[in-house]
C-alpha cells in the first residue's frame, strides 16, 4: 500500500509502546487495520464472487457448552410465552468471547504499559459514557473484503507434522508460507488472513468429542494451553505487509501462553488495532474450498453494533 511506513519504522512515536503505529490514521481512530479496507479494496474484492455458494463460519452461540474456557460465561437462552396472544419472546445472556468472535480494541492491551489502541487507558474506557476503542465502531462499514484460507491442516496431514490443540504450540510462520504456495494462494494487500488447524485434531471438532470431565480438567489449567501462530517479529511483518485482520478456529489464534517475552494479541489489537477472529468453524468452508479448487473468496462480517463493546460475535460468511 502506498504511504505504508516499513515494519522496520515502527514503532511510529519515540516513546511508544514496541512496534506501535498510533496515530497512523489519526489521534482518534478507532478502526486501525479496517482502515486497509477502502471502497477499492472491497470493490476488487468482490470480484471473488462468481457462483453465489455461501458458507458461514460462525459457531453456535453455545458451542462450548457449560464449561467455556477463560473462565467466560455460558451462553444462555430464556424463551418465554406471552399470553393471551400466541407469541414467544426470548432473553439472550452470554460472553461475547465463549463461541465464534472477533476480538476488539478494548479487549487486549499492551501489558507493560497498561495501554489500548492510540494510547487509550483503562480509565479512558471505564469512565462513564465512554464508548472509545468500542467495537461499535466496527459496526458502521463492517469487516468486508476478500478473505484467504490457509488449510494448515491439510497440508500438514501430507507432510506428517503432528498437531496438539490443548497443548502449547506453535505453527511456524514457514509453514504457513508454504501451505500459501501449495495452494497456489497469492496474497494481495488488504486480505482477511484465516488459519485451519484442523478437524480431527482441531480445537472445537476435538473439543466436541472429549468428554466433560476431560473438559473439566482442561478449564482448569491457568494460564490455558493452546496451540497457534508463532510469536515472533517475522509473523508481524508478515501481517503488518499484507493483511487487514487474521482468525483462525484456535482459541486464541496465537500460541498460549507466549513463548516470547511479548503477544501478538498486545501488538496486533493495541499496537495496530487489526481485529482477531478466534474460534470459527473452517470445516465447511474449507470442503468447499478444495471442491472449488480455490481458497480466496468474498467476506462479510457484522459485528453487533455495541457502542463501547469488547468483542462481537462475527456474523460472518464466506462467499464464492
Amino acid at each position: 500500500m502506498e504511504g505504508l511506513p516499513k515494519f522496520s519504522d515502527l514503532p511510529l512515536n519515540k516513546g511508544d509502546p514496541h512496534h506501535s503505529a498510533w496515530g497512523l490514521y489519526g489521534k482518534g481512530d478507532q478502526l486501525g487495520f479496517l482502515n486497509r479496507l477502502t471502497d477499492d479494496v472491497v470493490l476488487e474484492a468482490a470480484k471473488e464472487i462468481k457462483t453465489g455458494v455461501r458458507i458461514s463460519l460462525n459457531w453456535p452461540l453455545d458451542a462450548q457448552k457449560d464449561i467455556p474456557f477463560f473462565g467466560r460465561q455460558v451462553f444462555h437462552q430464556h424463551m418465554y410465552n406471552k399470553p393471551p396472544r400466541v407469541v414467544n419472546d426470548d432473553v439472550w445472556t452470554f460472553n461475547s468471547q465463549s463461541s465464534s468472535q472477533w476480538d476488539g480494541l478494548r479487549h487486549f492491551a499492551y501489558q507493560k504499559e497498561a495501554k489500548f489502541y492510540n494510547g487509550v487507558t483503562m480509565d479512558d474506557i471505564h469512565a462513564e459514557g465512554s464508548v472509545v476503542n468500542g467495537i461499535g465502531a466496527w459496526s458502521e462499514k463492517g469487516i468486508v473484503g476478500r478473505g484467504v484460507l490457509l488449510d494448515f491442516h491439510s497440508w500438514r496431514l501430507e507432510n506428517n507434522i503432528p498437531y496438539e490443540p490443548f497443548k502449547t504450540g506453535s505453527i511456524p510462520l514457514e509453514q504457513l508460507k508454504a501451505v500459501a504456495e501449495a495452494q497456489g494462494v497469492k496474497i494481495k494487500f488488504g486480505d482477511i488472513l484465516i488459519i485451519r488447524s484442523g478437524k480431527a485434531y482441531g480445537y472445537m471438532a476435538a473439543f466436541s468429542e472429549l468428554k466433560k470431565d476431560e473438559i473439566a480438567a482442561l478449564a482448569k489449567v491457568m494460564p490455558p494451553t493452546f496451540s497457534g501462530v508463532e510469536q515472533s517479529e517475522e509473523v508481524l511483518e508478515w501481517i503488518w505487509n499484507n493483511f487487514s485482520a487474521v482468525a483462525g478456529d484456535q482459541p486464541s489464534f496465537e500460541c498460549w501462553p507466549t513463548q516470547k517475552d511479548f503477544m501478538l494479541h498486545e501488538v496486533l489489537l493495541a499496537g495496530w488495532g487489526c481485529p482477531i477472529g478466534e474460534l470459527f468453524d473452517l470445516e465447511a468452508l474449507s470442503e468447499h474450498c478444495k471442491k472449488a479448487g480455490r481458497w480466496s473468496f468474498f467476506i462479510t462480517s457484522e459485528v453487533c453494533n455495541v457502542p463501547g463493546g469488547v468483542a462481537s460475535p462475527p456474523n460472518i460468511l464466506a462467499i464464492f
